[in-house]
């Protein structure tokens, strides 16, 4: 368990990496995806150049943070959360340029998809090879309760006194009455001679 967190977490790790660094290269008849604005993959491509901080690459850091807190968490969910975010970016920034485009075309002049998607697909991929390597945490141990029940014994108990159950039946039972002795009226629980 402990090494397939290990190795999960690394896939992850390296995946988040790969979609974070995947903006700064080529995209498209280059491109960098860093120039793409993140509303362009709602609203249609333009040619607007963005600052950093409103470009594309807004979600894959996200996808990243979340990767990072999963891997501390150990939760798989997140990872795979992380893996599903980037690879939704990318195929959405895909049907936006398709359909400015007519279409995708793959070239090796740099005149179509390019390297910048092929890192940001494989980051995709990692996050979710990783979250299917994590183990997760495991279950919790479970807590033993503070009540204790002694154990029947015909001995003494913890305290040293002997119970009347464990005395035989003729030390338990009243003296018999022999002759001349009985209750003398008005003092009941007394024993004595009778007058």
């Amino acid at each position: 368990m402990m090494i397939r967190n290990v190795l999960g977490s690394v896939v992850a790790l390296v995946g988040a990496a790969a979609a974070v660094f995947s903006p700064f290269r080529i995209w498209y008849d280059g491109r960098h995806g860093s120039a793409y604005r993140i509303q362009d993959l709602f609203t249609g491509i333009t040619t607007t150049r963005p600052d950093t901080a409103a470009s594309i690459l807004i979600p894959f850091a996200v996808a990243a943070a979340i990767t990072v807190i999963g891997v501390l968490l150990r939760s798989r969910l997140l990872v795979m959360l992380a893996g599903l975010i980037t690879i939704a970016f990318t195929v959405l920034w895909m049907v936006q340029v398709g359909r400015v485009e007519h279409g995708l075309t793959f070239s090796g002049n740099g005149n179509g998809l390019d390297v910048g998607v092929a890192i940001a697909w494989a980051g995709g991929i990692l996050l979710l090879i990783g979250a299917a390597l994590m183990s997760g945490r495991g279950p919790r141990p479970r807590r033993v309760g503070r009540g204790y029940s002694a154990p029947a014994s015909s001995g003494p108990d913890n305290t040293g006194r002997i119970s009347s159950s464990d005395l035989p039946e003729d030390l338990t039972a009243p003296p018999e009455r022999g002759p001349g002795h009985g209750r003398p009226p008005g003092e009941p629980g007394q024993w004595g001679p009778r007058e």
